[in-house]
């Protein structure tokens, strides 16, 4: 499988993508290369192989999540630029 010039430029006008000439040639070439690695792919038999779901078998180990106050509300407030007594001070976002 092998792909013309006339599809490479068709290929960069839709990805919004400019070559010159000479990186046109090396592209074509390259994306030619791909195609014919994705062929010998496709001449795989498959018709015993299971689908892979994971890359691997290992499992992930987490803590569980414990909620907890990290930060008093009064610690949280102490560096806020504005502040009006138990709240942080913002600009108004809605009219």
């Amino acid at each position: 499988m092998s792909t013309d010039l006339a599809t490479l430029r068709g290929l960069a006008h839709l990805a919004r993508l400019e070559f010159d000439e000479n990186k046109e040639q090396q592209m074509l070439g390259d994306l030619n290369k791909i195609l014919d690695w994705v062929d010998q792919l496709r001449q795989l038999d498959t018709t015993d192989v299971e689908p892979l779901v994971h890359l691997s078998q290992e499992i992930n180990v987490l803590r569980p999540d414990e909620p907890q106050n990290t930060v008093s509300h009064q610690a949280g407030l102490l560096n806020a630029p504005r502040k009006d007594s138990d709240y942080f001070r913002v600009p108004k976002v809605l009219d």
